[in-house]
């Protein structure tokens, strides 16, 4: 299957699936399946609210790791590379929360200056959070630098200069 091609409902579930068993093999947790955002999704739920804050880890190091970990699970089983979300104790729903935020900040700051404001270095996923907002909000993002450097400016759309071609918006 071509990378471009769109997975069927049943393939998105059929990922999730064979992900939620590697999952539960590997650490003995419970957890839901589905699919949101059109990309198959494992939720990691435990009884142990102490347990399960080492499966986040700091900054999500642990949850991105098991993410990883479960995409080639799941393309040794398919033969196809997955978009596949773990989230663990809704971790990813706080953080995407968090970065709205910092995304607001920035959107205030560059209303209230009318200057470009450049925000810390962040992941690919972090990223496209925050271009998402931008975009929502009417400014123009985009992203510089060279990973794992690369960070994100918040422009008034009247300021963005198109003279840095190599400089593009995330597409992550």
């Amino acid at each position: 299957m071509a990378q471009d091609d769109v997975k069927s409902i049943d393939q998105l579930n059929e990922e999730a699936d064979i992900a939620a068993d590697y999952l539960e093999g590997l650490l003995d947790i419970a957890d839901y399946v589905g699919v949101r955002n059109d990309r198959p999704t494992v939720q990691i739920v435990a009884d142990d609210d102490t347990d399960i804050k080492h499966l986040i880890g700091r900054n999500g190091e642990v949850v991105d790791a098991l993410q990883q970990l479960t995409r080639l699970a799941v393309q040794q089983k398919t033969g196809e590379r997955s978009h596949l979300i773990v989230d663990v104790d809704g971790f990813l729903k706080r953080k995407r929360q968090h970065l709205r935020d910092i995304a607001l900040d920035a959107i205030d700051a560059v209303k209230d200056s009318g200057e470009p404001y450049d925000l810390k270095p962040m992941n690919s996923f972090e990223r496209k959070v925050v271009h998402d907002v931008v975009r929502e909000e009417g400014l123009k993002s985009r992203s510089h630098g060279e990973e794992p450097h690369r960070y994100v400016t918040v422009y008034l759309k009247n300021r963005v200069e198109d003279t840095a071609e190599d400089d593009e918006l995330d597409q992550e």
